[in-house]
């Protein structure tokens, strides 16, 4: 599976954005999909994750009530919708996918695809 995401930019705090990552190959459905982010100095850190089946759901606490994860299986895409966005959001935000089928969040070490990262900057 090769991932590509995009949709980064660079936005105001309060302001929303939506990040899409595109998966080819036909066996995108049987994948879990996660997004995480890195900002400079930092390590990658768990954003936003959805099962195989996009039946759940997991999100970090500190994007929890502003974040929105789904997954368009006829289109080999996930995207993640986030609103309300402040400074400490800046980071790259990458996709990745796992074929783990027991229960989510997984970890960085547990996912077997990854997307090249799109940045996102969010100025006060």
């Amino acid at each position: 599976v090769q991932l590509q995401a995009s949709g980064g930019g660079l936005v105001q705090a309060g302001d929303s954005l939506r990040l899409s990552c595109a998966a080819s190959g036909r066996t995108f459905r049987r994948y879990a999909m996660g997004w995480f982010r890195q900002a400079p100095g930092k390590e990658r850190e768990f954003v936003a994750a959805i099962s195989w089946s996009g039946d759940s759901t997991y999100y970090a606490d500190s994007v929890k009530g502003r974040s929105t994860i789904s997954r368009d299986d006829a289109n080999n895409t996930v995207n993640l919708q986030m609103y309300s966005l402040k400074p400490e959001d800046t980071a790259v935000y990458y996709c990745a996918a796992t074929r783990d089928y027991g229960l989510g969040p997984w970890g960085v070490g547990e996912y077997d695809f990854w997307g090249q990262g799109t940045q996102v900057t969010v100025s006060s």
